[in-house]
């Protein structure tokens, strides 16, 4: 018998993006850090009416080791600044009021650990309506993002490069209604991540990939997972290639625009990676979404495979998320 739609499918699929890595349990708190109901506001406006007039000044007077949740609400206004949330300054919450209003830039380029606009190195670090985005242009790497400590979750904002936009570094990590815009790999890295009702825009003129999941090994429980997202395009794209041998991407019930290619994927030239990365959809819709012309190892996953996905546990790591 054919099934369908499996209930409460993104909660069950955030799950499975969640348990499949070594995460605190839901009924426990990281060793380095133990949250507090108390909580610090402040507020950073350039004009000067706030706390701070810059947001990587706020971020410094946060203590080391800190306990303490720490809310720093950011004003209206253009932040030309390079900003680094350092691992020792956990439980930080960056919200702004409206992403089109709150912009974070910068301009840099070459190097994707030294080129970001804005860096989390830390643990349990929350954004909120935010745009932050890396203007330098389509002639080199050049990162916006940055995202290499646990836990860490983005909500309702804009992340904007060209190559290299988004570094999903390492760690657990969720995004919701986020939009992700850039033309090359512009979403990689080697964290285990959801993406949940996300719109990702591609502007490459040409087989521009999405994604460039690093796992390196079947070792490793990493992966992207897009769940009820929105893809666009200038012209055409896939949706991803394998920068790791192991490389593993998932699709869900996402629409896909006509500028997502036929073939869907890209090897990279890794003949290899055929039988080692995993590139699967679920039943996704859209001119894009048309299988009869994907290569032929990426797969189509069915409910039972998906179901077999999520069967590792029922809540893990649900409480550090904060929307």
């Amino acid at each position: 018998m054919k099934m369908g739609i499996p209930h409460h499918f993104f909660s069950i699929l955030f799950t499975f993006a969640l348990c499949t890595m070594a995460a605190p349990r839901a009924d426990t708190q990281p060793t380095t850090t133990k949250r507090s109901t108390r909580e610090r506001i402040v507020t950073v406006d350039k004009s000067g009416k706030g706390d701070y007039k810059k947001i990587q000044d706020a971020i410094n007077d946060v203590p080391s080791n800190n306990v303490h949740p720490i809310f720093i609400r950011v004003e209206p206004g253009i932040y030309n600044e390079k900003i680094t949330v350092p691992a020792d300054k956990p439980l930080i919450t960056l919200s702004g009021r409206n992403a089109e209003t709150t912009v974070i830039t910068w301009n840099d380029s070459g190097d994707i650990i030294k080129s970001p606009t804005f860096t989390v190195l830390a643990s349990d670090f929350v954004g909120r309506y935010l745009t932050i985005q890396n203007t330098f242009g389509s002639k080199g790497k050049a990162v916006a993002l940055r995202v290499a400590g646990d836990k860490a979750e983005f909500s309702a904002c804009r992340i904007l490069s060209y190559q290299d936009t988004l570094l999903d570094e390492t760690g657990t990590h969720f995004y919701s209604n986020c939009y992700i815009e850039g033309a090359t790999d512009f979403i990689c890295g080697n964290a285990n991540s959801l993406f949940q009702k996300c719109h990702l825009h591609s502007t490459s003129k040409k087989k521009g990939a999405i994604t460039a999941q690093q796992r390196k090994s079947s070792e490793e429980n990493t992966g992207f997972y897009f769940v009820g997202c929105k893809i666009t395009g200038v012209k055409s794209c896939t949706l991803g290639r394998p920068w790791g041998p192991y490389s593993r991407v998932v699709y869900a019930q996402t629409y896909m625009s006509s500028a997502v290619l036929p073939q869907g994927w890209d090897d990279w030239g890794k003949i290899s990676t055929h039988r080692t990365a995993f590139y699967g959809e679920y039943m996704c819709f859209g001119p894009g979404a048309n299988r009869t012309r994907r290569v032929e190892w990426s797969r189509s996953l069915t409910n039972q495979e998906v179901f077999s996905f999520m069967s590792l546990s029922s809540e893990n790591g649900k409480t550090w998320i904060m929307s």
